[in-house]
């Protein structure tokens, strides 16, 4: 069975159990056998990998296998380089050091899909969007990241695992997709 792109949306958990008050993926009629192979909190939305095959998980989940993601990222305030630069470096979150990744500022993209519920609007503080790529994936290390140079994040999109990028998937919809580990380094 090949592996699945999914466009999770908003307030859905990467399990197929739903807890809480927090939607799940089993209201998404994947085929049977696959996992998600990674994660993505219920309030981040975007790319994620389902599959069958233990041995692309195990891959895509040990640290040593570092792979980048890419996410949209909207921050309160108006970012600065300065921020950027600091991002870019790595920054001191919960003792642990992030290694250096890829930032910049990015115009707020024209063709994103709304989120349900929005988020926040409060007219005396502007946002801004940057998009930043990880080789590495610790427990909300986006939203640590942002909110250690000053800036919390408001909302949160990956965008692309490797080479692999949502293209043109809405929020809920999937595809099966082919390729070998190599296409996501």
């Amino acid at each position: 069975m090949p592996t699945i792109l999914f466009n999770k949306p908003f307030g859905v958990l990467s399990q197929f159990t739903p807890e809480g008050n927090h939607r799940a993926l089993d209201e998404f009629h994947f085929p049977k056998g696959v996992y998600a192979a990674g994660r993505l909190d219920h309030d981040s939305e975007g790319a994620l990998l389902l599959t069958d095959d233990g041995k692309l998980i195990h891959k895509l989940l040990d640290p040593k296998n570092g792979h980048p993601r890419t996410y949209l990222v909207q921050v309160e305030g108006q970012i600065s380089e300065a921020a950027i630069q600091k991002l870019e470096n790595g920054v001191l979150i919960k003792g642990y050091r992030t290694q250096k990744c890829r930032a910049e500022i990015v115009p707020e993209p024209e063709d994103l899909w709304p989120r349900h519920p929005p988020v926040r609007f409060r007219a005396n503080i502007p946002t801004s969007w940057i998009k930043i790529t990880l080789t590495e994936g610790k427990n909300r290390q986006v939203r640590h990241m942002t909110a250690a140079v000053g800036f919390p994040t408001l909302r949160l999109i990956r965008i692309q695992i490797g080479k692999l990028s949502l293209s043109g998937l809405k929020p809920g919809e999937w595809k099966p997709v082919r390729f070998s580990f190599q296409d996501l380094l």
